[in-house]
């Protein structure tokens, strides 16, 4: 057995789960990557994993290994510089107990993340959201059940894997109502709720009974529901509301665009985009910066304070028609 094998094992049980006590999700993902980057490196070298050392894993074999991503395997930039991330941190690691290996173990840290183009969010309009909480069925249980999940969504913003993770534990409903949550890098994160949350909240809680750290949105057998079931149920609300509502049939609704659609109505309703950031349990607030960007009107809004007194505000319309003909080319 090479100096790799028993480094990648040091890796994941000293460095991620000891040391950094990182969550399964992380885990999950760093194992994704290195069964990729394994199985890669055998079909190059013909190497069995266990045989492989680090000067096998050199910069090129790892450059080839993140193009296979992007061109084979068809995986996003996004994807692509995640699966960098980890091999870095692997290597960065391996650098403090193998400094033998200085110079091929540099040069793989050398490689940098790919820049991709950050498009603008999608997100929920006020008519699109009533079409959407109006689409489950209130005479079924999972009627009932989806449609307190999309209004709790809708209001904290959650992620998906917080959502899914609530207990009826985490709800709290006396006074100062608020739903607790753990979320990413293990932070606890209060959020308020709104009169219309606590309602359905408190229609749905007695009806979905069971013990304080059960599942708040379970399946019918009581277990805690998947990510990708989550999705599913979203997807199958969405469509019922296209129905209502034409404009959700050209945007493809996940649980991902429901916290979008959160940080736009606070930013609309003039909340502070530090509250925001604090709000959606984000690290830095540049990350909640892309909601500036998103909203058209808020720009226009903020473009109306900057004319001149005798300016008339609002949108430049042509008056002539071929004006307004060549305008839209």
């Amino acid at each position: 057995m090479s100096a790799l094998a028993p480094t990648l094992q040091a890796f994941f049980t000293d460095r991620l789960i000891r040391q950094r006590q990182a969550s399964p999700h992380t885990v999950a993902a760093y194992r994704d990557t290195f069964k990729l980057l394994l199985a890669f490196a055998f079909a190059r070298t013909g190497i069995q994993p266990s045989r492989l050392t680090i000067e096998d894993l050199d910069a090129p074999l790892i450059g080839e290994f993140l193009n296979h991503l992007e061109t084979e395997r068809g995986n996003s930039v996004r994807t692509r510089n995640a699966r960098l991330a980890a091999v870095h941190s692997l290597f960065g690691y391996a650098a403090l107990h193998h400094p033998e290996h200085a110079k091929s173990i540099q040069r793989v840290l050398a490689i940098p993340p790919k820049r991709f183009d950050r498009n603008i969010v999608t997100y929920l309009t006020e008519p699109e959201i009533d079409a959407l909480l109006q689409a489950p069925d209130p005479h079924t249980w999972i009627g009932r059940r989806d449609r307190t999940m999309l209004a709790v969504a809708l209001q904290t913003g959650l992620r998906a894997s917080e959502l899914t993770a609530l207990t009826i534990n985490d709800v709290h409903l006396g006074t100062g109502a608020h739903i607790s949550c753990h979320g990413k890098g293990r932070k606890q994160r209060i959020t308020p709720l709104t009169h219309a949350t606590i309602t359905m909240l408190n229609a749905w809680l007695p009806e979905r009974a069971g013990a304080p750290t059960d599942p708040l949105f379970p399946t019918r057998q009581g277990l805690r529901l998947s990510r990708d079931a989550l999705e599913r149920r979203v997807a199958k609300q969405a469509r019922t509301a296209a129905q209502s509502c034409p404009t959700l049939a050209g945007k493809k609704i996940s649980p991902h665009i429901m916290r979008h659609s959160t940080a736009m109505r606070l930013l609309n309703a003039g909340v502070d985009i530090t509250v925001i950031a604090l709000w959606l349990g984000h690290e830095s607030v540049a990350t909640t910066q892309i909601y500036v960007h998103a909203d058209l009107a808020l720009k226009e809004r903020a473009l109306n304070r900057t004319a001149p007194i005798t300016a008339t505000p609002g949108r430049y319309q042509p008056t002539d028609t071929i004006l307004a003909f060549l305008n839209s080319l």
